[in-house]
């Protein structure tokens, strides 16, 4: 009984850990290395923000395209556990 509730325990640790690191990688810049990177060239600011949006845009799309899949296999397995669970009923009542 105890092992199940130490793997859940320890895939939440792992999980919110994998969290924490996509939002530290995804936030935005600390002012000081915005400073380091306009002294660089302009060019090459203008085009990491271009490639930024563009990534944003892409991330943002795959997101999307990722909850629909989700949803849509949440829909079919409940449909699946639900015929599953009507069977072994009428199984039962036989």
């Amino acid at each position: 009984m105890r092992g199940w509730r130490i793997k859940f325990i320890f895939l939440l640790i792992v999980y919110f850990a994998g969290f924490a690191t996509a939002v530290y990688i995804l936030a935005p810049a600390p002012d000081d290395e915005a400073r380091i990177s306009q002294k660089s060239s302009r060019k090459n600011s203008t085009h990491v923000k271009l490639d930024s949006d563009e990534f944003v845009k892409s991330f943002n799309s795959g997101m999307h395209k990722c909850v629909d899949f989700s949803k849509e296999a949440a829909c079919r397995t409940a449909k699946f556990i639900k015929e599953k669970i009507e069977e072994r009923q009428l199984q039962k009542d036989s």
